[in-house]
């Protein structure tokens, strides 16, 4: 899968995997607070645990949920919107009354928190890290023009559809995947190792907004 990075204004070309299952990268930890934040994902497709866990949900208002795409696709959740290009999907949840999530893009450099489930213990986790650089991902689930974000905060699975959360308490972004490491394409040189990957805010900020509505709801991007 071919990935072009950019962190602060040099642009990368770039070559890595991305991961929507498998182990883990950088570390995480059980958290009460995750699940003030988000919600487990339950399939109908049957797993080892015989649970059906497969990934997380952001509370959005008190009908929907925004998750990744590729959890929605097989979540016992309706589907209300696919984003067109981002691995970014709006599901039908319950939610309580007075849900509604408030947003920001970070910014490279930025602190974060990522929350979500994790697919072994069925527990809440969080980790902590600082945005590292934008990248563009082309698989089933992301395309042209979407772009990703990278960081060191930790993932593991299950946490796909997770929270990533700005300083400020805004959500930044929804969590996608990891990847092992990102080379250049020309060089080979390895430019980042064990990163988290998220859909930032303010690549499915228009497309939210047109299917639930949500102007609301954003805090302004800092200058």
């Amino acid at each position: 899968m071919k990935i072009t990075a950019m962190k602060t204004s040099l642009l990368w070309p770039a070559l890595a995997a991305l991961a929507l299952s498998g182990c883990s990268v950088g570390h995480t930890e059980y958290s009460r607070t995750a699940m003030q934040h988000v919600d487990m994902s339950v399939t109908g497709i049957p797993t080892v645990l015989g649970l059906g866990i497969l990934g997380t949900t952001i509370p959005l208002t008190p009908e929907y949920s925004l998750t990744a795409a590729h959890v929605a696709k097989t979540a016992v959740q309706r589907v209300k919107a696919y984003h067109p290009y981002c691995d970014v999907a709006i599901i039908y949840h319950k939610n309580s009354p007075e849900t509604l999530a408030k947003f920001r893009s970070g910014a490279i450099g930025e602190p974060i928190k990522m929350y979500g489930y994790s697919f072994i213990s069925a527990m809440p986790v969080e980790s902590s890290g600082v945005n590292l650089a934008r990248t563009a991902i082309t698989n089933k689930w992301n395309k042209k023009p979407c772009m990703a974000m990278a960081s060191n905060a930790g993932v593991v699975q299950g946490m796909s559809g997770g929270a990533v959360y700005n300083a400020d308490q805004t959500i930044g972004g929804v969590i996608v995947g990891y990847s092992h490491e990102i080379s250049n394409v020309r060089s080979k040189k390895v430019i980042l190792k064990d990163v988290s990957l998220y859909i930032p805010y303010g690549d499915f900020k228009n497309w939210l907004e047109s299917n639930i509505g949500q102007t609301q709801n954003a805090t302004p991007d800092h200058a």
